[in-house]
């Protein structure tokens, strides 16, 4: 629940870096335009309401994904202890991580092929009215794996990420005489 909530309240401060990265991103012109550019134009088609486009989806997928993460790596950590496998140390975060990175995946790419789609949409003609038209018209017209396109990518970024945040906050807590999680 701590996770969730931590993942949530943050989305709500980085939603608009999150629009401008995704708007960024998106861009296909030759000539480089930086942030102000960006900002300039997301303020001046939108104004402020601009920068929280996709803000649902952005918020549900960070509680998902910080559930999920903190979640399945503790539930990971003990069935692994429980079979002998691994006991406390790097090997079984590292294993209890990269499991959860791949669960991350499993629950967090719907939320984020919304929110991509959301932030991308055009102002003056939207797709969209909100994350669940959005969640109906991808499942209506291109099924259940829909939302998991660029899986594997998806899984190549959180796979690493994931085992580097948890395997470097366990050896910190060793380090400040904290027992592992």
């Amino acid at each position: 629940m701590a996770g969730a909530l931590a993942g949530g309240l943050g989305s709500c401060v980085g939603n608009p870096f999150d629009v401008l990265k995704t708007r960024m991103m998106a861009y296909e012109g030759a000539e480089s335009r930086g942030v102000g550019h960006f900002a300039s134009e997301i303020y001046a088609a939108n104004g402020m309401n601009g920068f929280y486009k996709g803000l649902q989806a952005n918020v549900m997928r960070a509680c998902v994904l910080n559930a999920t993460k903190m979640g399945v790596y503790d539930i990971c950590k003990t069935k692994v202890k429980q079979t002998g496998i691994a006991t406390e140390g790097l090997f079984l975060s590292f294993m209890a991580a990269f499991t959860a990175g791949f669960f991350m995946t499993v629950t967090v790419s719907p939320f984020d092929i919304m929110r991509t789609r959301l932030m991308n949409q055009p102002v003056d003609n939207p797709m969209y009215t909100g994350v669940g038209d959005c969640f109906s018209k991808i499942l209506a017209t291109e099924g259940p794996m829909g939302f998991y396109k660029g899986f594997m990518p998806i899984w190549g970024r959180f796979a690493p990420t994931t085992c580097m945040q948890l395997v470097i906050f366990e050896q910190l807590r060793k380090m400040a005489g904290m027992k592992a999680l």
